[in-house]
């Protein structure tokens, strides 16, 4: 991240993002980021929550075609979460920076929140045991596919904690959001 003081622009966002891109692990992520990838374009957005009017500069960086885009924001939720899932298209009454459940620390962590990451079969179900590690019960499967294993297995054994998830490693450690 930049220092408070220095704005970013579209080179050094397009820089942060690739840094980002090195560290993840699985190729078909990978390819599928690049392709939805676009131009950095600086838009302004409604911070919903301070005065009346009041907007922040954002970036779309990320447009999956169904309207779901990824945005960096050095204010609002920014610096600490200036990765946020918004409507890439905007309009009147879809250009709000949004709630701050969808915003991020990272690029990644923000894609893998994203319907975008839900096209890709890397989601396996994991039994979910307090104080113990995440024990995988699946191999990769398609989201709809792991959601249904996951449902499955709470009928078949109910009080279970499941979850549906991932095991793709970027960054410094392996994902541990759950989308």
């Amino acid at each position: 991240m930049l220092p408070l003081n220095v704005p970013i622009d579209a080179i050094q966002l397009k820089s942060l993002i690739e840094k980002e891109l090195q560290a993840v692990r699985d190729e078909r992520v990978v390819h599928h980021i690049r392709k939805l990838l676009i131009e950095p374009r600086a838009v302004f957005r409604d911070w919903d929550y301070g005065f009346p009017g009041q907007e922040y500069l954002c970036w779309i960086t990320f447009d999956d075609g169904s309207d779901t885009g990824i945005a960096y924001c050095e204010e609002g939720f920014g610096p600490r979460r200036p990765w946020g899932l918004v409507s890439a298209a905007g309009g009147s009454d879809r250009n709000s920076i949004g709630m701050d459940s969808g915003w991020f620390p990272s690029f990644m962590e923000a894609y893998f929140e994203s319907i975008s990451a839900t096209v890709l079969p890397i989601w396996r179900v994991f039994s979910v045991d307090e104080g113990k590690p995440a024990l995988p019960l699946t191999e990769e499967l398609s989201w709809d596919e792991a959601w249904r294993h996951c449902e499955d297995e709470r009928i078949r054994k109910p009080g279970s904690r499941l979850m549906v998830h991932h095991t793709i490693a970027y960054g410094v450690q392996a994902s541990t959001s759950s989308a």
